[in-house]
């Protein structure tokens, strides 16, 4: 697919209002590092090469171990993550695939046992954040380079 447009430029206001969005969420208490597996992990889910590509190097810039990066999209095979982190992305697929089933209260509960009201809510804006940035770049043809 090639670049259809660039979105920014055509109605930057648009663009502008996802920028609060995404700034709003990085004020919500979510760790940096998780923040950037959340953001992977839903960008893998939705086929968004583009995010998947600029996640992955925000998270490498951190200093996150290769591995982690690597069997992200295996997260509950691997022994490689928290018990915190395993609930966030299992909250990350289901709000991403949120016709399927909706969010089961036994998704609710587990990520509840890790997260208070406030943060919960933070992991829903930032979910919907980068699936409402997936859905952009996929729809406006933005690439990976």
């Amino acid at each position: 697919m090639k670049r259809r447009m660039n979105y920014a430029k055509v109605y930057p206001a648009a663009y502008q209002t996802m920028i609060k969005l995404e700034e709003f969420s990085k004020q919500g208490g979510i760790e940096p590092i998780l923040y950037e597996l959340i953001k992977i992990r839903v960008s893998q889910i939705n086929g968004c090469a583009f995010c998947i590509q600029m996640h992955t190097r925000d998270l490498r810039a951190m200093g996150e171990d290769e591995k982690r990066i690597y069997l992200l999209n295996a997260w509950k095979e691997a022994d490689y993550y928290s018990d915190k982190e395993k609930a966030a992305l299992e909250l990350a697929e289901t709000i991403t695939k949120i016709s399927e089933n909706g969010v089961p209260d036994t998704i609710y509960q587990k990520t509840r046992e890790h997260f208070e009201e406030k943060e919960f809510v933070a992991l829903v804006v930032l979910i919907n954040t980068i699936n409402s940035w997936n859905r952009i770049a996929i729809s406006t043809g933005m690439r990976a380079e």
